[in-house]
């Protein structure tokens, strides 16, 4: 998967840094996952948030301009490259929707009726559980359901 310039620079910024997305995250307000989006050109920021971001990765001022600017325009969400990811943890994510996305969609439907979940207005986090057999990865999406309207 090709990056965006900005993009690379922006997670080579990251890399040198040594910050965390959590740390960063809590120096713009923001949620780890959110900031990661961010960086990958899947969100939007303030230009305040952009130079707040810019300033923790210390990145130089003849680089901000476009950098900020590239924050903080409307990205085209979902971009990714449209065939079934090689690295092994995003084809996990795959597989799961191949395996469990019907039967989600109709427990979903079952619940709520006929509409889906907005990833609008929508968050996802990550945590850790610790677990006898291993570390587990809880991931949680919180999205707000949607009803399809009748015309």
């Amino acid at each position: 998967m090709a990056l965006a310039p900005h993009t690379a620079a922006l997670l080579e910024a990251k890399r040198r840094s040594g910050l965390s997305f959590a740390e960063l995250g809590a120096r713009l307000g923001q949620d780890e996952v959110w900031v990661a989006s961010l960086l990958y050109g899947q969100a939007t920021a303030t230009a305040a948030q952009g130079e707040l971001l810019l300033d923790a990765l210390q990145l130089p001022e003849a680089e901000r301009p476009a950098l900020v600017a590239a924050l903080s325009t409307y990205p085209v969400k979902g971009a990714l490259d449209p065939v079934i990811p090689t690295d092994p943890l995003l084809y996990r994510f795959h597989e799961i929707l191949q395996v469990y996305g019907l039967p989600l969609k109709d427990v979903i439907q079952e619940k709520f009726g006929d509409g889906i979940m907005s990833a609008i207005d929508f968050t996802l986090t990550v945590n850790r559980q610790e677990d006898s057999k291993g570390e587990r990865v809880v991931v949680t999406m919180n999205g707000k359901f949607l009803p399809y309207r009748k015309w």
